[in-house]
């Protein structure tokens, strides 16, 4: 079985978030990148999916520019096989994102595309439907814990009001959430096997694929700063001052 794992490049989770000072978007110039959060627990998922021995390849696969190849090689590092970058320098919104995964799985032939819930840096939370539905292929989202079954797929699912466990039939679209699992470190000599692994160029073209955006940025803004706390003395005074002057109760 063949696992597509696709990876994002973003700003780092410990960076602080600026804003650029014409509020044309977030300051991306000297900042530290790093892969997805999610993104990094799909490629664990799938490692230990294959040490498992339920699959034989993993191939990661990344949007964007020349520098993604570094999160790759990070993925190549974890365990991937091997990897493809679809380069461009242009931002690429979800559904295009969708179209060109579409346009990979019908090449590479894989059984599961496995895959983060969301980047940290757009939050859009879409990708991963988008290309279920235009593969026509059962998704199992927000995955707290995957199990292959034969042909089949169980997957737990985080949701409002608890746990949900689908059986899904393969292939399919997995997401995954933060509770799935630990994604490992790369240790040293796996860093230098992984500049070995082979790694593919690809453009957007190559798959036929018009990533012009539909969406346009208006202003980015910082949001407000939170006001102190206030003490209180009594749960009277609380229940007032909820009441009176926050307006929740």
């Amino acid at each position: 079985m063949k696992i597509l794992v696709p990876v994002k490049r973003v700003i780092d989770y410990n960076v602080k978030v600026r804003v650029k000072s014409d509020n044309s978007g977030v300051e991306l110039a000297n900042i530290k990148m790093s892969m997805n959060p999610f993104d990094e627990i799909a490629i664990e998922e799938a490692i230990r999916i294959k040490e498992a021995g339920s699959a034989d390849e993993i191939v990661a696969i990344s949007i964007g520019p020349d520098k993604a190849q570094e999160t790759l090689r990070t993925a190549l590092a974890m365990g991937a096989d091997r990897a493809i970058l679809v380069k461009t320098d242009q931002e690429v919104e979800p559904l295009a994102v969708a179209k060109i995964l579409n346009a990979v799985v019908a090449e590479e032939n894989p059984e599961i595309v496995l895959m983060g819930k969301q980047a940290i840096d757009d939050d859009s939370n879409q990708t991963g439907q988008m290309l279920a539905a235009l593969l026509s292929w059962g998704q199992g989202t927000f995955a707290s814990d995957v199990k292959i079954d034969g042909s089949s797929v169980n997957v737990t699912r985080e949701i409002d009001g608890g746990l949900e466990t689908v059986k899904l039939n393969l292939p399919a679209v997995i997401t995954t959430d933060l509770r799935l699992n630990e994604p490992r470190y790369a240790s040293l000599p796996n860093i230098m096997k992984a500049k070995r692994k082979p790694l593919d160029e690809k453009t957007p073209n190559d798959y036929g694929v018009d990533i012009s955006p539909r969406l346009t940025m208006l202003k980015v803004e910082e949001p407000e700063g939170r006001s102190a706390g206030v003490m209180v003395e009594s749960v009277s005074e609380l229940v007032s001052k909820l009441r009176d002057e926050a307006g929740v109760l």
